[in-house]
């Protein structure tokens, strides 16, 4: 399948709450259990890109949306301000054709251009095809939450993987600039 990675646009949030939405009611990587609706997702959007995190998409050759992934706060506390959480979400007749990795190394790399640190995954039901393409990118196991999500009359494990961009914790940041200038108080 042949497919180019954009920046998502706004008027791509009809296709994003559809992939989402399918992703909620059907599978375990959101612990949503009800899917938003358009103005919801185009809300998080705007706080997304608002704050100047990544946000793309894979199309095929209609400029079809095929999948997303974005780069967010893990935590909005101000000593969080180096590290990020991915997320990647990928229709169905997007899986298992290399784009949730394209979609991953295409924000890796814009997040260590952009000056965070450290990338996180946060993988609800512990799924292994994200683990594995997370495995592949050069993300380590960090630890795994038992039982911490109920979803589809079962429970959930949350697996946690994290990735080193850039100099990592090995130098300091440069003051004053993204993301340092992020959650300040």
């Amino acid at each position: 399948m042949t497919f180019t990675i954009r920046d998502a646009r706004p008027s791509d949030i009809p296709a994003l709450t559809a992939i989402y939405r399918e992703s909620v009611e059907n599978g375990v990587a959101t612990y949503e259990i009800s899917a938003p609706d358009e103005a919801e997702m185009a809300t998080r959007f705007a706080t997304i890109t608002g704050n100047g995190y990544p946000y793309i998409v894979a199309t095929d050759a209609d400029d079809t949306v095929l999948g997303y992934a974005y780069a967010s706060a893990f935590r909005t506390r101000s000593a969080y301000r180096f590290l990020v959480e991915d997320s990647i979400y990928l229709g169905p007749q997007a899986r298992g054709r290399g784009i949730g990795r394209a979609l991953l190394d295409q924000l890796v790399a814009r997040c260590t251009t952009l000056g965070f640190r450290q990338m996180v995954a946060v993988i609800g039901g512990a799924h292994p095809a994200s683990i594995g393409v997370h495995r592949a990118a050069g993300f380590i196991d960090c630890g795994t939450m038992k039982g911490s999500g109920y979803k589809h009359g079962r429970w959930l494990d949350t697996v946690f993987m994290q990735l080193q961009l850039g100099d990592g914790h090995e130098t300091h940041p440069e003051a004053g600039t993204y993301p340092d200038t992020l959650y300040r108080v």
